[in-house]
């Protein structure tokens, strides 16, 4: 029987454990199993094979029992997940439902979550941007959470690294604070958005509207060709599963490279419970798991462990992994784990039409928009808020759709639609300022189904978040008076944070072990094996779409991960 003990326990030992197999889990698989490591990915939910498992890909409208959209009991059943864009018919079942994993909400926050192979990377708008160093500094610069570790400069060849692999469409458009990358050929502007981006830069000199940058294939390349993707085909159906692999997932990239290898072991229905900490040897030793479905206790045992279950669950395993040594969780020494969350702001969007152009049609179909980035304090704080907003733009004709009429006249009418005005449209994406108050923490009563504590989330705007909305809304009707825009719409949406699904912080990086939990390598300062890389990491928000920089801080932290290895 002892002999069967050792035995057991050497075949849960690993080189390397990733918890979570999204956006930054599935580059840390590829990393270690790169470099010949022996890897353990934990994800809690299903298995999902890319092309294999993706049920309405290729289904037509019609085909659906609702037409796409969601049924009165789906949407009581679902108040959370229902008010996500990607909680449709064709993709409710890449989405977590309220009921399968509860949590608590002191302040409204609307959690959405996706838990099978690939995470939330089968169902990510796409958009991807590099910081530049105005982001990294800004908190040290305009006085606000704490000096980012790292600079631009220290993430440069690791975003390029990350891109070339990916697969990023856009344009060198040499704006410093938006720095270029090694791209793919763009998706280009629409008539409509050309004329929006003349205005501007016509009207308001330093203001820019660009090629959305996106994790979209448009370009046939030999690395693609290895990983068995192939051009994106402009179907706009990507919440789905890409067939085709034309844009960037875990399932289709990432994680079958990593198999490929032979050293990759992924365990479903494995949800984790915490970090385990050996007093003795002062460091980590391995994973604690719960069997999802069986409810069975395993242990899981690795030199190093990449924590990547996406912000709220790296918070939640984290301040769960309890010892004498960590009495309120995994290097919480200064007591600031699950403090200091932020997001990015979306509740505002302003719309208006154009009665020109009426010889050139588009539909809403791009799989990506244009962008306009940040142009508020890029200089000097000249707002009565601090750092400032990007902006989604999208344009396409409206489409009368006349459903007058009986029989064959009812038939010819929805036959043949006639297009109206071109509508324009204009999400704004804000920075938000992280704030102790800000956080996540453990439900001292309530408990899930495996017996793990609920996580609470205490997230709230503040009086900088609303002035920002007030000053979008300002500028964008300006700039489209100038364009010759009409039928000027604002709406503010006040939704809840967490409707973004950019949440991010808990466990920051920073320089001072007092005032930060990670390190510039994303080492837990109190636990050197444990690294945190996904968006629990982030010390501040920018303006940008976070998933390039989790993928490029994944890919540097292996690196030293893997060479620490070696010194041992």
């Amino acid at each position: 029987m002892p002999n069967f003990n050792i035995d057991s326990q050497k075949d849960r030992t690993f080189d390397a454990i990733v918890i979570g197999s999204g956006m930054s889990g599935g580059w840390a698989a590829k990393e270690f199993c790169d470099k010949g490591l022996k890897t353990l990915v934990l994800e809690r939910g299903r298995e999902v094979k890319h092309n294999v498992n993706y049920p309405t890909t290729n289904m037509n409208p019609w085909e659906f029992g609702h037409r796409g959209a969601l049924t009165e009991k789906m949407k009581q059943e679902n108040p959370i997940a229902s008010r996500c864009y990607v909680f449709r018919e064709d993709a409710t079942h890449f989405v977590v439902k309220d009921k399968e994993h509860p949590y608590v909400q002191e302040k409204p926050f609307d959690w959405i979550k996706g838990y099978q192979t690939g995470g939330k990377s089968l169902l990510w708008a796409r958009r991807t941007q590099r910081w530049s160093n105005l982001d990294f500094e800004g908190p040290a610069r305009d006085g606000f959470a704490v000096d980012w570790p790292i600079r631009y400069p220290d993430l440069d060849k690791w975003y390029g690294y990350v891109e070339r692999f990916v697969g990023i469409s856009g344009n060198k458009d040499g704006l410093p604070h938006l720095p270029d990358g090694d791209f793919l050929p763009p998706i280009v502007l629409n008539c409509m958005e050309e004329h929006f981006k003349e205005a501007v830069e016509r009207n308001f000199p330093g203001r820019h509207v660009i090629s959305g940058r996106s994790a979209h294939i448009t370009e046939a390349r030999e690395i693609f060709a290895k990983q068995g993707r192939a051009t994106c085909q402009s179907r706009n159906l990507c919440q789905r599963g890409c067939p085709f692999g034309g844009y960037f997932s875990s399932n289709s990239s990432t994680l079958p490279w990593a198999e490929k290898t032979g050293n990759l072991t992924i365990k479903h229905h494995a949800v984790v419970e915490s970090v385990i900490y050996d007093e003795e040897k002062q460091r980590a030793t391995g994973v604690r798991v719960i069997d999802a479905n069986t409810k069975e206790n395993i242990e899981y045992f690795a030199k190093v462990i990449f924590v990547n279950a996406s912000t709220m669950n790296t918070n939640l395993i984290l301040l769960n992994s309890k010892s004498s040594r960590f009495p309120e969780g995994l290097g919480n020494d200064n007591g600031l784990l699950g403090k200091y969350v932020a997001f990015h702001n979306y509740r505002g969007v302003i719309s208006a039409e154009y009665e020109g152009m009426k010889d050139q049609a588009m539909s809403f179909r791009q799989p990506i928009s244009s962008y306009m980035p940040r142009f508020r304090n890029l200089y000097e704080q000249e707002t009565d808020f601090l750092r400032g907003y990007a902006t989604e733009v999208s344009a396409g004709r409206m489409i009368d759709m006349n459903s007058k009429g009986f029989g064959t006249e009812l038939k010819s009418n929805l036959l043949n639609p006639k297009y109206g005005n071109w509508l324009i449209r204009a999400q704004m994406m804000g920075e938000t300022i992280p704030k102790e108050n800000n956080k996540v923490s453990l439900d001292p009563v309530k408990k899930d189904e495996w017996g793990i504590p609920l996580l609470s989330a205490h997230v709230e705007y503040d009086d900088n978040d609303e002035r920002m909305i007030k000053d979008f809304e300002e500028q964008f009707t300006e700039m489209y008076e100038k364009a010759g825009f009409t039928n000027i719409r604002m709406n503010d949406s006040k939704q809840a944070p967490g409707l973004d699904i950019h949440e991010m912080g808990g466990v920051r990086m920073g320089r001072d072990p007092k005032t930060s939990l990670l390190n510039e390598w994303n080492q837990m300062h109190a636990c050197k094996n444990v690294y945190v890389t996904d968006g629990a990491c982030m010390t501040s928000t920018a303006t940008q779409n976070p998933s390039l920089t989790y993928m490029a801080l994944t890919a540097r932290a292996c690196d030293h991960a893997i060479r620490e290895s070696k010194k041992s």
